[in-house]
């Protein structure tokens, strides 16, 4: 019989970089990082102003802003984004191409099988009490990372 582990930041970050590894050997094949998936899914709700893009970035990923331009320039260079065009006044908006739309897809795609082998045969009272706890754990970090400066 194993043991069940405490809840710290050691088990989370094995279960995140084992996720991730997998998650990137998925989408190497669609010629994007995993930095790159996260802007990709934000494009995906629709055109955003370059700035609120790059805070997404920043916030999710918790890089700096220099960092998440570079995220974001490749996705432009890459021909995955484009402007899109004023939004409203002086600010342009960036938006998904049809090959970032296509890209984007693929990378659903693999998140969803990937997804249905790892948390197959997880009870789902289980997976719904874990969702909470890291959920809180992800609140109480920010607070600390809003209040702490870097």
């Amino acid at each position: 019989m194993s043991t069940v582990p405490t809840l710290n930041g050691q088990v989370i970050g094995q279960a995140h970089y084992a996720t991730r590894a997998l998650l990137e050997r998925s989408i190497s094949t669609l010629g994007v990082t995993f930095n790159q998936v996260v802007a990709l899914h934000v494009l995906a709700q629709g055109p955003v102003e370059p700035a609120d893009l790059t805070h997404r970035v920043t916030s999710t990923l918790k890089i700096d802003d220099s960092a998440a331009r570079q995220v974001v320039d490749h996705l432009v260079d890459a021909g995955l984004a484009q402007v899109d065009g004023p939004a409203g006044g002086d600010e342009t908006r960036l938006a998904l191409t049809d090959t970032g739309r296509t890209t984007q897809r693929g990378v659903v795609a693999a998140v969803a099988d990937l997804s249905a082998r790892l948390y197959a045969g997880i009870p789902t009272d289980e997976a719904s009490t874990a969702a909470r706890v890291l959920t809180i754990v992800t609140q109480h970090a920010n607070a600390e990372l809003a209040a702490t400066p870097a």
